[in-house]
């Protein structure tokens, strides 16, 4: 299967960079086409234009139906996984039946840990410091009707160390992050995980 990719990103994208470098590497064989922001000053949206990526700014100011624009591009650049790479709103049913169990997204926890509406960025962290775990890590699953509770596909765990801050967590999250999301597209591509 060609992997053809589209991103729903809100701010930064750093998924969208990952997987956009890992490609143009040669490391991951697939193509990204198409990004859609909610945000029209996001950075992702900025790199896309300096890249050459076809882009779209699709939010309730500048569309009549958002969950009909998202499914038209969906559709029109034939796109056959979405990715979500930071994006901060909730994706309709609608959009999520288009590409049936094939919409990921990388959460920076050992889920079912520390997910849910209103776990993102630093407050996953945060979270994780409060607690007595020893670990933390990431999670890519697909994604359904409610928050960070679709089927896992794949996790990699990392140590939470008694002197970590929720920045210090966040920065090793991270990094591994930058690993396991392009290796589930692997493993995809190769029919290892199956959507």
């Amino acid at each position: 299967m060609t992997l053809h990719l589209g991103f729903l990103a809100s701010h930064r994208g750093n998924g969208v960079r990952t997987i956009f470098d890992e490609i143009s590497k040669g490391s991951l064989d697939a193509v990204i086409k198409v990004i859609i922001s909610n945000n029209p000053t996001s950075e992702i949206l900025q790199f896309a234009e300096r890249e050459n990526l076809c882009s779209y700014c699709v939010n309730e100011k500048n569309e009549e139906n958002v969950e009909q624009r998202m499914i038209e591009l969906i559709e029109d650049h034939s796109v056959n996984i979405l990715l979500l790479a930071g994006y901060l709103k909730k994706v309709s049913s609608n959009v999520i039946s288009t590409l049936s169990g094939r919409i990921l997204n990388i959460h920076p926890s050992l889920l079912p840990k520390y997910g849910g509406q209103g776990m993102y960025g630093i407050k996953v962290h945060e979270a994780v410091i409060l607690s007595k775990d020893t670990e933390s890590g990431a999670t890519v699953h697909v994604i359904d009707e409610e928050y960070d509770k679709g089927r896992i596909l794949a996790q990699y765990k990392v140590p939470r160390y008694i002197n970590d801050t929720s920045d210090t967590l966040a920065e090793r999250v991270s990094q591994i992050e930058k690993i396991l999301y392009p290796q589930v597209l692997r493993d995809i591509k190769k029919g290892i995980i199956e959507l």
